[in-house]
Order: structure tokens, then C-alpha cells, then sequence
């Protein structure tokens, strides 16, 4: 069927749309202020935080507290009973005892203990007062040889004691073995085969 007498209905696409510069320039205008203004609040808001300067550990790190121990593993374990070092500060696990150093002498370990990685400087008056608290410590007897030496021997001892553990482990481990690997002999087999008089003092 064909409509000859209805009139098409068409676009005017013919004319470019007309846009107010003027508008558009004073909203990028008020934009922009606005943006300055939050800039600004925000940086009166938020003074720079100043971190503390670097100073050394008061405390000894433990890499070898959990060495030759055995340790079941689950994926819902928490984090603090994962196989590796935890780093209660970070909340991390890491997998060795070398990367785990890396890491608490990091800078996003130290910024989490609220330090920066700048070192003080020391002054003159500290560096006399350090001397003079070393100076009276050693006039006290705080540093003796013969303390030196005790602790030498302990540690001797001490590196003595678990090399003798180790030993006895692997002795104890050796002996197991051989008693797991020595078969189970039959003795209707071994009267069979003329085995029945060993291990026995008498004679038939």
C-alpha cells in the first residue's frame, strides 16, 4: 500500500547548535573555585604529619624460635599461624627469614611504627654525654674480661648442648629406620630352612 498523499516528516539537521560561551566560561570559572576552596580546607584541615627520626630496635628479633618445627598449614588458618614471619605491625606473613629483615627495616614497616627513615643527628653535648656514661660503666666494671669470657663459654655450651641433641636425634631417627626396614621372619620358614638354632645358645 502506498500513502502518495501523507507528507513526510523529516529532521532539520541543517543548522549548528548555538552554545553560550559565556555560560560555559563563568561555570569552569565557579568549577575552579570551588576545587581551590576544598584544596585549601583540606590542607588547613590535615597539618603534615611529622614522624619521628629513625632509631635503633630495644629488642632482639627471633629468627630461629620456630626452626626444625613441624607446623600443619590450613588456608583458614589466621594469619598469625601461617607457615613464615609474622609482622604483627603490617599484618603480613613473609616466607623468609632474609625478606623478613628486609621488610622491618623498610620503609613501609617504619612508617607504620610512626618513624621516618632520616636518622637524627646527634649534637656534640650527646655525643660528650655518651662518652662519659660509657667512661663510668667502664670505671664500674661493667665490661670485665671476666664476664667476656663467661659468656664465651656459655655460649660454647650452649652451641655444644644443641650439637649433642642433633646427634641423639639422628641416631634416634637411624634406629628407627633399621627397625622399620628389618623384615619379619616366619619361624615355620626359618626351621624349614635350618635357621631355628640361631640366636640360640642351646644345642639340640
Amino acid at each position: 500500500m502506498s500513502h502518495s498523499g501523507s507528507k513526510t516528516v523529516g529532521v532539520d539537521n541543517t543548522s549548528r547548535r548555538k552554545w553560550n560561551k559565556e555560560e560555559f566560561l563563568e561555570r569552569a570559572r565557579e568549577r575552579e573555585q570551588e576545587e581551590e576552596e576544598d584544596r585549601f580546607s583540606s590542607k588547613a584541615k590535615a597539618p603534615p604529619v611529622q614522624r619521628k627520626p629513625l632509631k635503633h630496635r630495644d629488642y632482639e628479633v627471633d629468627l630461629e624460635s620456630r626452626l626444625g618445627k613441624t607446623q600443619v598449614v590450613t588456608p583458614i588458618a589466621p594469619l598469625s599461624q601461617q607457615a613464615g614471619y609474622y609482622c604483627s605491625v603490617c599484618e603480613c606473613v613473609v616466607k623468609d627469614s632474609a625478606n623478613y629483615l628486609d621488610h622491618i627495616n623498610g620503609k613501609k614497616h617504619q612508617r607504620a611504627l610512626g618513624m621516618s627513615m632520616r636518622v637524627e643527628r646527634a649534637s656534640l653535648q650527646q655525643v660528650q654525654e655518651r662518652f662519659e656514661s660509657l667512661k663510668k660503666r667502664k670505671d664500674t666494671g661493667s665490661f670485665t674480661e671476666q664476664d667476656f669470657d663467661e659468656r664465651i663459654l656459655k655460649q660454647q655450651q650452649e652451641e655444644e648442648e644443641r650439637k649433642r641433641q642433633r646427634r641423639e636425634r639422628k641416631k634416634e631417627k637411624k634406629k628407627g629406620k633399621a627397625l622399620e626396614d628389618e623384615p619379619e621372619i616366619d619361624a615355620d620358614v626359618a626351621a624349614m630352612m635350618g635357621f631355628g638354632g640361631f640366636g640360640s645358645s642351646s644345642k639340640k
